[in-house]
């Protein structure tokens, strides 16, 4: 079976799909997989599921729950050589969990792989990698899904994770000379986070690289604009720096870290 949750969550078996239909079975499913091989307390559940005012029922409503979760993928389980994904260990669940099964799982190793190559030079090798890393989201993690506070955690750690890998790819792209390929990934992701000074770095550079001082410095003057009319300061050092190398004719390039 495969777990996918970069998106919308997806349970894959040989017969096809079998997604939870239930929102509340969602989120326990989504809980255990994130945990995976790790115990997750009933009490964590119940809070995940019902926040500060749990019904009287909360209890056996939960182990209810968890036993449809097993009815439904033991069938699967007994398949792959054992009794139930889900056991019982005190003082909660566990999901027995390969690291192959969770897109999660293979997205940190491949995120992990990509990045180590990178700082060992390797950046055409990296960038393969990093982009298979990518290609494993599906839209935002648990789309679909109304998390509760802890799985309002993992989601803001993927997103973060995410976006982390593909700072690491676009310095591989840019290592690689790819400053044209950049440029319109890069005014997208400037809009998308408006107050990320390394996008706007990147971008800026990027223009220079490509031969666009002009649009450079203009992009140089929107986030000055945007830096002061959102939060009342101006650009950090290194991007001021930036400014004044292009209003000399001299482009550093940006530092290949994030």
């Amino acid at each position: 079976m495969k777990f996918n949750l970069l998106g919308p969550m997806e349970v894959l078996c040989a017969d096809g799909t079998v997604t939870p239909s239930a929102a509340k079975m969602r989120w326990i499913l989504a809980l255990l997989l994130l945990h995976g091989n790790r115990v997750v307390d009933q009490a964590s559940m119940i809070d995940e599921l019902w926040g500060d005012h749990p019904p009287r029922s909360a209890v056996t409503t939960t182990q209810t729950y968890v036993y449809q979760l097993r009815k439904k993928y033991d069938y699967y389980a007994q398949r792959e050589g054992r009794k139930s994904f889900i056991v019982t260990r005190a003082p909660g669940y566990l999901l027995q969990l390969d690291d192959d099964q969770l897109d999660v799982r293979r997205f940190q190793r491949l995120s992990a792989e990509g990045s180590a190559l990178f700082s060992a030079g390797h950046a055409e090798r990296a960038d393969e990698v990093l982009r298979q890393a990518l290609r494993l989201w599906r839209g935002p993690a648990l789309a679909g899904i109304a998390p509760g506070r802890m799985l309002q955690a993992h989601v803001a750690y993927l997103e973060e994770a995410r976006l982390r890998t593909v700072q690491v790819r676009i310095l591989a792209d840019a290592a690689l000379g790819r400053h044209r390929d950049l440029i319109p990934e890069l005014r997208s992701l400037v809009i998308e986070h408006p107050l990320d000074e390394w996008f706007h770095q990147q971008l800026i550079t990027a223009l220079a690289e490509a031969g666009r001082r002009g649009d450079a410095l203009h992009a140089c003057r929107v986030l000055h604009r945007t830096l002061a009319d959102e939060l009342g300061v101006a650009p950090s050092e290194p991007l001021r720096k930036l400014q004044q190398d292009l209003l000399t004719g001299h482009v550093r390039r940006a530092p290949a870290h994030v």
